[in-house]
């Protein structure tokens, strides 16, 4: 990729609709990286690149079960350009790799301008397929379910509201045999100014997926605990395996909706039309799913975001929850 054959691209392993990623190869040391690839074409590119650099930048100490960025390149024709390292950043020179990025670059769509994200490598896949390939299994889903939720908790103590938490954005890593889910693609999040508490933060600008957006996203005023929602939704599919066709890829997908006739109607979008629908919970099978779990659900996907736990209360409550957990055998 860089003119010191730094990277070498092995295959593509998945494409959206801004950008690209790869496998690659560390020349040097022979590990393998994801490597990806964002055009820098028009504003709303890079809007998406910058966002998800900001996020992933502003970490100061590594999650588990957060991606990892190893560094970022700027590419400028044949000219490329390392602009972070983990261990390496100055503010004052990213700024102005923005304000290029935002004025000049964006002046001539068909310059060959990217943004390369080096991150580390998930052998794993999305959580998505990674699930559906595979039978039910309680203690899996409790795992994620801690996972998930410490890393959420991580994100908004660091002032990061993702935005846009669905399976098919969590990927899965494997050590020592043990899958461990790592929350990834952050175009769409925010980097919150201040060391306030984040739920305290404001946004107007409805973005997300869909059938994962809360109510009041759907309305443009939320906070932080819009990702509560979005999680309450992949918990509940998770646990009961619950999916939908998505439209545009025909690609099977984890998430909760309301049938509505034919139709299938997001989760927060019906709640938003009607605040006191009662959520059946569970939906298919009431044994698959304890009591104290229905109760965390319907406190996750609460229509009033007020009465809804923040990522600091569900991080305490998961750990609670008796689903999923080895029962230990009485001593007589």
């Amino acid at each position: 990729m860089a003119t010191e054959a730094k990277y070498s691209i092995v295959r593509e392993v998945g494409r959206g609709s801004y950008g690209v990623v790869y496998e690659a190869i560390v020349n040097q040391t022979r590990s393998k990286v994801a490597v990806k690839r964002m055009h820098c074409n028009v504003p709303e590119n890079v809007e998406l690149a910058l966002q998800e650099f900001w996020a992933l930048q502003s970490i100061q100490r590594q999650h588990e079960n957060v991606i990892q960025l190893e560094e970022c390149i700027l590419q400028n024709g044949q000219v490329f350009q390392p602009i972070s390292h983990r261990y390496r950043k100055s503010d004052s020179h990213l700024l102005l790799i923005e304000t290029c990025l935002k004025g000049r670059r964006c002046m001539d769509p068909k310059s060959a301008c990217f943004l390369w994200f080096v991150m580390e490598f998930c052998d794993g896949g999305n959580m998505n397929e990674y699930l559906l390939s595979r039978s039910p299994d309680a203690q899996l889903n409790n795992s994620f379910m801690r996972q998930l939720s410490s890393a959420v908790a991580f994100l908004h103590r660091n002032q990061i509201v993702h935005r846009d938490l669905k399976s098919d954005n969590i990927l899965i890593s494997h050590k020592r045999g043990t899958p461990i889910v790592k929350v990834a693609d952050f175009g769409l999040s925010k980097v919150c100014q201040g060391k306030g508490n984040v739920n305290q933060h404001r946004f107007s600008s409805a973005c997300g997926s869909n059938f994962y957006m809360a109510p009041e996203v759907w309305e443009g005023h939320y906070t932080a605990k819009a990702d509560i929602f979005a999680l309450g939704i992949i918990f509940w599919a998770m646990v009961e395996r619950i999916t939908f066709r998505d439209g545009d890829t025909e690609k099977e997908l984890l998430g909760t909706y309301i049938c509505q006739g034919k139709e299938l109607i997001p989760l927060g979008e019906a709640l938003l039309e009607n605040p006191n629908m009662k959520l059946q919970i569970p939906l298919k099978n009431k044994k698959s799913m304890p009591d104290d779990l229905c109760k965390l659900l319907h406190d996750m996907l609460a229509f009033n975001p007020k009465e809804r736990l923040d990522a600091f209360q569900l991080e305490v409550r998961i750990r609670q929850i008796s689903y999923g957990k080895k029962r230990q055998r009485s001593v007589s």
